[in-house]
C-alpha cells in the first residue's frame, strides 16, 4: 500500500465506503461505473452497458494495482485514500498472464508461484498461486496448454459455481 494511503487513512479514519463504483473484467481491465452503468444491470452480468467505462489512465492503473486488497469476508477492493472502493469481479480477483517460460503475474504485476491449475465445465483455465485465485487471461491459454503438457502443471477439473465459496472470494460485495 502506498504511503500516502496510509497517511489519508490515519488523518480521515471514518470514510465511508464505496460500492458498485469499480469493476475488474474477465480480462484484467478495470472500469469505472457511474449511475447509469449500474442502472444497466450487474458489472458480470448486465452486458457492455453495465460495465461502465474502461480505464485507460496508465498512472491510475498503477495506483489501482499497488493499494488492490481483500477484506477478512473476500470482497475486494481499492483503497483509494481513506475510502475503500469495492470492486465488482467479472469472474475472479485475479487475472493471471502466462509467460513463455510459464511463469506468472496478475494484471496487477504482481509475479506469482503455480500451485494448481484447474478446468471448469466450460473449458476456463485457473491459477492456484502464492498471491490467490484466478482466471487464466483468454490470450495465454495456449501457453498454460503447454504447461500443462510439458508437466509443469498438473491439471485438475473443478466447477465454476463452487469456485468462489472453495477460494474464499466475493464476486459482487455489494450482495453482502
Amino acid at each position: 500500500m502506498d504511503d500516502i494511503v496510509r497517511q489519508a487513512m490515519a488523518k480521515w479514519p471514518n470514510v465511508p465506503d464505496c460500492y458498485g463504483w469499480l469493476g475488474l473484467s474477465a480480462r484484467g481491465q478495470w472500469y469505472m461505473r457511474d449511475d447509469r452503468a449500474q442502472a444497466a444491470g450487474t458489472f458480470a452480468g448486465g452486458g457492455e452497458q453495465a460495465k461502465g467505462s474502461l480505464l485507460q489512465h496508465e498512472k491510475l492503473i498503477e495506483f489501482i494495482a499497488r493499494n488492490y486488497l481483500s477484506d477478512a469476508q473476500g470482497c475486494w477492493y481499492f483503497q483509494n485514500g481513506p475510502q475503500r472502493v469495492f470492486v465488482e469481479l467479472e469472474a475472479t480477483p485475479y487475472i493471471w498472464r502466462v509467460n513463455e517460460d510459464f511463469s506468472v503475474s496478475a494484471h496487477t504485476g504482481t509475479p506469482a508461484q503455480v500451485k494448481a491449475c484447474l478446468l471448469d465445465e466450460n473449458g476456463y483455465v485457473y491459477l492456484e498461486t502464492d498471491l490467490g485465485f484466478g482466471l487464466i487471461h483468454t490470450q495465454d491459454v495456449v501457453q498454460a496448454a503447454e504447461a500443462v503438457q510439458a508437466g509443469e502443471w498438473q491439471l485438475q477439473t473443478c466447477e465454476s459455481k463452487k469456485l468462489s465459496a472453495r477460494y474464499g472470494f466475493v464476486n459482487s460485495p455489494k450482495s453482502l
